[in-house]
């Protein structure tokens, strides 16, 4: 019970003291349908029309004034008092229904703020870790089954309401009917409580089967072009049946298993009635009052009690959506990187002398021996630009991303002009930072729209400097509608190397004080890739630059270059300085380069 006992916390939170009016109406609401039900065959019996024998109670005393009336004043009069109780139930209900889909569908996207905020404000190591589609398909579907499931549980407080009050008054009318009909209801929990372990079951599998489900669309999505190209669509078909015949079956079951349970009370119902009402009449001699009594309590009261069964089953197949919402933000929670109400007027961090890693360690894996980075000592001058080089799996992205404060050192520290990088400083950084990684995103809009992330008050003019610099200007100018083409889906409708030129002039549009390239060149020709030299040596001396290049090519006019290999820094210097030092893996990277381009 503690996962919905979280969210019961939550709907508190958000909702307050509405969600308590809402319950304080409908016990008004249930005492006036019992009004309106229960008490209309003794109103009438008690107003001579028909002689229903409805026994002795107190209950009653209030409307022994109908007998003062004629029949003809009398049955105008109950009618008409039956009628306004309805329309007043029902006016109420409307009402009633109204506030609480406004609470239902404002919880939900409450939970869907603090969900994605908690994942947005989750430190880098997090993401690492986590599958994509697991997030999608949390922040989708399990938090829809989370509310779902909030939904249901309120209504079985309304129902347990609803069924007291029919209750109270169905046992002043008849006590032993009312006590008859309660012991055969719990009876039948207690013997169908299977249905709700069942329940909980096909819970768990619609959660995992979803999981899989979302994940493998996610992956074949992102593969679509090698699935096309390697002629992959068959077993690709033959899985997606797979699954989806799997889901299909697990909704069919849980239809069986609800229709299975509701089957069992409308016939025992049904059996209840005429056992009842067989036994009253041959045994007892029951009159047509005491028959209409237990005609009534049966009707009002059976589908209550059918009904808090079908809640509970209904709250338990959404019981593993509650669990995983709440790891996820819990998980989040110990991975917050920042708070999520930071200042957004933060200003941009001005580096005077530069950054450096003093004996910085770190590995992905804790429960491993083995660091991506070791012992790493190295100082990167303001206004210089900086070259990481080295084999593939060497550790330079891993370094990037300390530098930036995406990834915190195991031992030592980041330090910004002697100060250690921590979440006080951090988001400074941040917005002193434009990173253009290798592989280059884009969302699926216009051009104009993505480079305006960067810079929302950028002018035309501004724009289209940045397009200059990054050699884009010239191919966007003849796309139709130019700045306002739409570019697919992370920017399909352009090349490699369009879309890394559009996130370059993004990054230059924020004007930041640190441009990390991490392999941005990479997709450009030779001749773009000079261009783009010229432009980073326009920068030189107005802003910290750091490269990550594999064409070293790209970094020949470096101020220093580092080389790592197997997450250690063994080679440090000018570019000329270690281009000769003959022994040395940047020489080696070198050659090696130079004879594969010729």
């Amino acid at each position: 019970m503690k996962p919905i006992y979280y969210f019961l916390q939550q709907i508190h939170l958000y909702s307050g003291k509405t969600l308590y009016i809402n319950l304080v109406a409908m016990v008004i609401i249930s005492f006036l349908e019992g009004i309106g039900i229960l008490l209309l065959i003794p109103m009438i019996g008690l107003s001579g029309i028909v002689n229903l024998d409805t026994g002795e109670s107190q209950l009653f005393e209030v409307f022994e004034f109908l007998k003062n009336f004629s029949i003809t004043i009398s049955l105008p009069l109950i009618l008409g008092i039956y009628v306004l109780i309805v329309i007043g139930q029902n006016l109420l209900q409307r009402h009633i229904t109204i506030q609480n889909a406004m609470i239902q569908h404002g919880f939900f996207r409450y939970m869907r703020l603090e969900t994605y905020s908690a994942i947005l404000y989750s430190n880098w190591d997090f993401f690492i870790k986590k599958r994509k589609s697991d997030l999608i398909n949390l922040l989708t579907s399990e938090i829809a089954k989370a509310s779902a499931g909030t939904h249901s549980f309120l209504q079985f407080i309304t129902s347990l309401i609803f069924s007291l009050i029919q209750v109270a008054l169905a046992f002043i009318l008849s006590p032993y009917i009312t006590i008859i009909v309660l012991l055969c209801g719990l009876m039948l929990i207690f013997f169908n409580r299977k249905f709700l372990r069942r329940s909980l079951a096909l819970g768990n599998r619609n959660f995992e089967l979803g999981k899989n489900y979302l994940a493998g669309i996610t992956d074949q999505i992102n593969g679509i072009k090698d699935i096309k190209s390697n002629t992959l669509e068959e077993s690709r078909m033959n899985w997606y049946k797979s699954i989806t015949k799997q889901m299909m079956d697990e909704q069919i079951e849980y239809t069986k298993m609800r229709t299975k349970s509701q089957f069992y009370y409308k016939v025992a119902s049904a059996i209840l009635i005429a056992v009842f009402i067989f036994i009253a009449v041959n045994l007892f001699n029951a009159q047509t009052g005491q028959l209409m009594l237990i005609i009534v309590i049966f009707s009002r009261l059976w589908p209550r009690v059918a009904g808090i069964q079908s809640s509970m089953e209904q709250i338990a197949t959404t019981f593993p959506a509650f669990k995983a919402v709440i790891a996820l933000q819990n998980e989040c929670k110990n991975a917050r990187e920042f708070e999520k109400n930071v200042n957004r007027q933060t200003e941009p961090i001005h580096i005077k002398k530069g950054i450096e890693c003093n004996n910085v360690y770190f590995r992905y894996n804790k429960n491993k021996t083995n660091y991506a980075l070791q012992n790493i000592n190295v100082f990167i001058p303001t206004n210089q630009t900086t070259a990481v080089v080295g084999r593939s799996g060497a550790g330079k992205s891993t370094l990037i991303d300390l530098l930036m404060g995406l990834n915190q050192p195991e031992l030592g520290n980041v330090l910004i002009d002697g100060v250690p990088l921590t979440s006080n400083n951090l988001l400074s950084l941040r917005y002193s930072i434009s990173h253009v990684s290798q592989d280059p995103f884009l969302f699926n809009t216009s051009i104009r729209e993505n480079l305006l992330l960067m810079c929302e008050n950028a002018t035309d003019n501004q724009i289209w400097e940045a397009l200059e610099f990054s050699s884009a200007a010239e191919f966007v100018r003849k796309l139709p509608g130019g700045l306002d083409a739409l570019i697919g889906d992370r920017g399909i409708t352009l090349s490699g190397g369009e879309r890394q030129r559009i996130v370059l002039a993004r990054a230059i549009l924020r004007k930041p004080t640190i441009l990390i390239l991490d392999e941005a060149t990479s997709a450009l020709d030779s001749e773009n890739e000079s261009k783009i030299k010229e432009a980073l040596e326009r920068l030189k001396g107005r802003m910290t630059i750091i490269v990550i290049a594999h064409r070293l090519s790209t970094i020949s006019n470096a101020d220093q270059v580092i080389v790592l290999d197997q997450g250690k820094i063994i080679q440090k210097g000018g570019f000329s300085q270690l281009a000769k030092e003959k022994q040395g893996i940047f020489s080696h990277l070198l050659r090696k380069q130079m004879e594969a381009s010729f």
